[in-house]
């Protein structure tokens, strides 16, 4: 019985180096569609509807790098009018000034994707108590949602443990102390903050913060940042975290 085929070792030399080479490339990632991801879609209306422009694309990069929800490259301009609107889980409406009245089509639209739904974060970029933005949004949210006016989000709500453990607010400036919220079947539909989460998320494209934080410096920052996780995550998972298995974790964590 013949025995075994002998390799000479040029030739065995030759096919482990070639074996190593094709070991040492990098391996090709399957990536994710932007259609699989997370897309932070942001309302057109007829005032200053986009006044932080870097804003989203920043949050979106956080989320990425801080979590494991995969976001699209680019954030999406969407009106209230569009049919697909109900592919967006995630709206985002900024303003600085007064926001016109929306159409009555408009206003029906909204309502229905937030009672199928959907989430909706509104961000004054006024930094005042009760400037022109705050007073136009507050009545339309009334009119799309009027058996929910806003009220504050306590403490104690999942919002503040989504991901983070909140218990302080952050933005550019610090309006309230709080969000308020537009509550629909026990889950929060709308969350107002007025303390333009967008310009403390703004970033230039040379990676400078284009606006300082006030009071509270970068800290603040942090929070606003820390906080626009959490939404999103509200957004994907609503209340989850207020299941009993996560209790004894959650409590570990704040003590």
């Amino acid at each position: 019985m013949p025995g075994p085929t002998r390799i000479p070792r040029r030739t065995f030399l030759a096919a482990a180096a070639a074996a190593a080479t094709l070991a040492a490339l990098p391996r090709r990632a399957r990536a994710f569609s932007d259609a699989s991801k997370l897309v932070l879609a942001q309302v057109q209306h007829g005032g200053s509807w986009n006044p932080r422009p870097s804003a989203l694309r920043r949050l979106g990069w956080e989320l990425a790098r801080r979590t494991s929800i995969e976001t699209a490259s680019a954030p999406a301009a969407v009106r209230l009018s569009d049919p697909g609107l109900h592919r967006w889980p995630w709206l985002y409406l900024a303003g600085a000034g007064p926001l016109p009245p929306f159409a009555d089509a408009e206003r029906a639209a909204l309502r229905r994707h937030l009672q199928y739904g959907g989430f909706l974060v509104v961000d004054s970029a006024d930094g005042t108590e009760a400037g022109p933005f705050d007073a136009s949004v507050r009545r339309e949210l009334a009119r799309v949602l009027p058996a929910s006016p806003l009220a504050p989000v306590p403490r104690e709500h999942v919002l503040n443990k989504t991901f983070y453990l909140l218990d302080r607010q952050g933005g550019r400036v610090l309006v309230k102390p709080w969000v308020e919220a537009q509550t629909l079947d026990g889950r929060l539909a709308v969350v107002y903050s007025q303390n333009d989460l967008g310009g403390a998320w703004a970033r230039t494209e040379l990676g400078d913060w284009e606006y300082p934080c006030t009071p509270g410096g970068e800290a603040q920052r942090e929070t606003a940042l820390r906080i626009g996780v959490n939404l999103a995550m509200y957004a994907l998972c609503t209340d989850y975290k207020d299941d009993a298995v996560h209790l004894p974790f959650i409590l570990r964590r704040r003590s």
